[in-house]
């Protein structure tokens, strides 16, 4: 089995495992629209919707008109986050770092050089990336050089900071949640979420370039 073949695996499998879950807690504890066919939930202002009959996970920018199957990351993002997280769920209401998370070794660097491709990106396109992530729903913060804070679920934020490079040092980029994210989504899950919130700014960034570029210079 190839590593895109184990992604689908595991997906597939989570998408079973799924069902074996009692949805009527999931909508009660996070107060999730639903009908009989579907339960929905927003993520990094995008819709979803899971199929209480198969498990799959879809989302739309059309109102459901047309859908896309959701990829890796955002399936086991759902599905944890439903599945998984603590029946008395509640936000800390202050950020820490990943590493500060509870249970993390100390000294560990879990992620570390991840985002390097994204952070080069930024480094060079530092305004695109302030209006991306306005455009899906960030909100300004201070640290860093920039910084935006998001709800990646509407019950659950995440912050960026982002430090771009000088003569000593090389651009970097912090991913901090709320200090009772565990209590929500296991420890793994962050970097699926982290991965997807990147991606996602990725996109805007290259459609904000593709609008720039298709506008004539006045004369």
């Amino acid at each position: 089995m190839n590593h895109r073949d184990n992604y689908e695996y595991m997906k597939e499998k989570m998408q079973r495992q799924f069902l074996e879950y009692d949805q009527a807690a999931m909508i009660r504890k996070f107060g999730l629209r639903h009908d009989a066919q579907y339960l929905y939930l927003e993520c990094l202002e995008r819709a979803y919707r899971i199929s209480r009959t198969t498990g799959a996970v879809e989302w739309t920018e059309d109102g459901f008109a047309t859908c896309c199957t959701a990829n890796y990351n955002e399936a086991m993002s759902v599905y944890d986050v439903l599945c998984c997280s603590k029946d008395n769920c509640s936000l800390a209401g202050r950020f820490v770092t990943t590493k500060a998370l509870s249970g993390m070794l100390q000294g560990s660097d879990v992620g570390g050089g991840m985002f390097r491709q994204v952070c080069a990106d930024i480094d060079r396109e530092t305004e695109l990336f302030k209006q991306a992530c306005e455009l899906l729903g960030g909100r300004e913060e201070s640290g860093g050089d920039v910084a935006y804070s998001f709800w990646v679920f509407p019950f659950l934020p995440m912050m960026l900071r982002f430090w771009n490079s000088d003569e000593e040092f090389p651009a970097s980029l912090a991913v901090l949640w709320d200090a009772n994210v565990l209590d929500f989504i296991h420890f793994e899950t962050t970097w699926f979420l982290a991965s997807h919130v990147l991606s996602r700014i990725q996109e805007q960034m290259e459609e904000l370039k593709g609008l720039s570029g298709s506008v004539p210079n006045s004369v």
